[in-house]
């Protein structure tokens, strides 16, 4: 049996690893349709490192603003401009 402090340090490890591969992908996506999603699947793994590091208050806190909120507004923000990034825009 494994015990529990080893399978918290493994999902903190996890947490981690998906987080900076979900802030790569944001990062380097073209459409940023796509781009915040990756963010806000980012978000949820920083949320899940905060449970695990035992701060219930900051995840209640952290979760409703980073996942659902900041997500909704650059949604909205992106059906007002184009969906795609360019990739010489040019000034003027």
């Amino acid at each position: 049996m494994i015990p529990p402090e080893t399978l918290t340090y493994l999902f903190m490890a996890v947490a981690g690893i998906g987080s900076t591969i979900s802030v790569y992908y944001a990062i380097f996506e073209k459409d940023l349709l796509k781009a915040v999603v990756y963010s806000a699947i980012q978000s949820t793994f920083y949320a899940l490192l905060y449970f695990l590091l035992m701060a219930p208050d900051i995840v209640l806190v952290y979760l409703p603003v980073a996942v659902g909120l900041i997500p909704g507004v650059l949604i909205i923000l992106i059906s007002k401009t184009e969906r795609e990034e360019r990739e010489n825009a040019e000034i003027g």
